[in-house]
């Protein structure tokens, strides 16, 4: 076979192999391709740009302040049901002279210093006065008012039951107890408006009456005051954390030296009132109240909890401010807000 015929014969074997299933070779696209020029580019799967959407703002702290008025009858009928349990005690209380005051180790070395007492409650009332400016000031207050209405309300109803169910004896000779009135139920009622009127205070010379010892109603008053204060200002104002710890430690100790309450009924007091405002904190702070290990759930008073911080999505910053808003046109620029935030 001659060079010639077998050229001949390889055109057609390829000719008859590209024609085979009519399959064409895929067009290979340059950079200088019409696509390209076009601003397209043909690929297998589709090119998708994500574009962030700015999330709507949801308050993770709203104010609900309908249930901070509930709290506060809360607290205020927990007040007036102590009120009503002390004239009922009172009636109970045994004569010193029939049964001598308790023996307390407190009492036997230090000698009762009869002012003390009004150091006590003088510096009550500048704790709350001094809290109170703070929640003036203070941005989440409604919060932070209902977790205050409600500690103070269990803890005064913690209060009822113990001065109820045991009755001690009058702390020192020194007590001069309101005579007993038996069955006048209207002098009894007279008592209570007087002792609510004057706060439960000896300075307003509203608190007559004895048997209202075990746990110290002061006690409570000067310890979860300072701890409300401490737990919601800056962390930074160390001087004044230490500042209202003595007026709070200091009042404290002049109750035991005025010897108006035994000892014991002091470090009941303390010690019901810190471990209540801890245990609340902790369950408000971690939101951990569906966790099968957190038998803080167990407390009877975890379904109130659960209302008052079903909402309260985090916990609650350190943020003040002027609360009151002026109108621009009150001044000739306009009114400026000021906000101090200390970062948690």
């Amino acid at each position: 076979m001659s060079s010639s015929q077998a050229d001949s014969m390889n055109q057609k074997m390829e000719g008859g192999a590209g024609h085979s299933g009519d399959k064409k070779p895929c067009p290979v696209h340059t950079p200088g391709s019409g696509d390209t020029k076009r601003g397209f580019r043909k690929s297998r799967h589709n090119d998708y740009v994500k574009i962030s959407m700015k999330e709507p703002e949801v308050n993770r702290l709203p104010p609900e302040w309908w249930k901070t008025t509930l709290l506060f009858f809360y607290a205020g009928l927990s007040l007036v049901l102590t009120t009503v349990v002390i004239t009922v005690v009172h009636e109970r209380v045994p004569p010193k002279e029939s049964i001598p005051p308790l023996p307390d180790t407190f009492f036997e070395y230090i000698d009762r210093v009869k002012w003390a007492f009004t150091v006590t409650e003088v510096n009550g009332i500048v704790l709350v006065t001094i809290w109170f400016l703070q929640l003036f000031f203070f941005n989440h207050k409604s919060i932070v008012c209902r977790r205050y209405f409600f500690l103070l309300g269990t803890l005064y109803l913690y209060r009822c039951i113990t001065m109820y169910i045991t009755i001690l004896p009058v702390p020192g000779m020194h007590f001069s107890c309101a005579p007993k009135l038996y069955g006048d139920s209207y002098a009894k009622f007279q008592r209570i408006l007087k002792l609510i009127s004057g706060a439960g205070l000896s300075i307003t010379s509203s608190h007559i009456m004895c048997g209202d010892f075990l746990f110290s109603g002061h006690t409570v008053m000067l310890t979860l005051t300072y701890l409300f204060i401490k737990e919601y200002s800056p962390r930074s104002f160390w001087w004044y954390h230490l500042m209202c710890w003595l007026l709070s430690a200091v009042g404290v100790v002049c109750i035991l030296v005025a010897h108006e309450h035994y000892s014991v009924d002091v470090v009941v007091g303390y010690f019901v009132t810190t471990r209540l405002f801890w245990w609340y904190h902790s369950m408000a702070n971690t939101q951990c109240e569906c966790s099968p290990n957190n038998y803080f759930t167990n407390t009877w008073w975890n379904p109130l909890f659960n209302f008052m911080e079903r909402n309260v999505n985090s916990p609650v910053p350190r943020v003040y401010g002027w609360p009151i808003s002026w109108a621009p046109a009150c001044l000739k620029n306009p009114c400026k807000k000021y906000s101090m935030v200390q970062s948690t």
